[in-house]
């Protein structure tokens, strides 16, 4: 029984392949046109894979930061304002003297109490030096003129 198991066992499995084979032959034969389209097909979704990750993956971006680091002065030193920096901007004496004692701290009433004018006078003031510096507030006016050098 055994040899006829090991005999007959490779004869059927080798029948098997055969037929399969024929049946392949026969599959591709009749069906060539639809096996290029799939394969095509498999290519290009594989393609269209691939290229929509390299697409959608985020790309690494480099960051600059730009940290400011204060000077400091020299107190023996009195303050020296940047005069070409006031000139480009259009900065009046009047108006440097507003904005140094903005600078300090002062309202609007303790300006125009300091620099015996009107509290419209130092209002109209402020808003000249706002737009001539570009900012929106008073702290941002600071700010950008320490940036500058005409405040300390």
């Amino acid at each position: 029984m055994k040899k006829n198991l090991l005999l007959y066992g490779p004869i059927l499995a080798l029948l098997t392949v055969l037929l399969q084979v024929a049946e392949y032959r026969l599959l591709v034969i009749d069906h060539t046109i639809e096996l290029y389209v799939g394969l095509v097909a498999i290519v290009f979704i594989v393609l269209g894979v691939v290229m929509g990750r390299k697409l959608t993956t985020p790309k690494q971006v480099e960051v600059v930061v730009e940290k400011l680091i204060p000077v400091t002065t020299n107190p023996a030193l009195p303050f020296a304002p940047n005069d070409m920096v006031l000139d480009k901007l259009g900065i009046s004496k009047r108006e440097h003297e507003i904005l140094l004692l903005i600078a300090e701290g002062m309202s609007n009433q303790e300006i125009a109490d300091n620099s015996f004018v009107s509290i419209n006078t130092v209002k109209t003031h402020v808003s000249n030096i706002l737009v001539k510096l570009d900012v929106k507030r008073r702290a941002q006016a600071i700010q950008k003129a320490r940036e500058l050098g005409i405040v300390p």
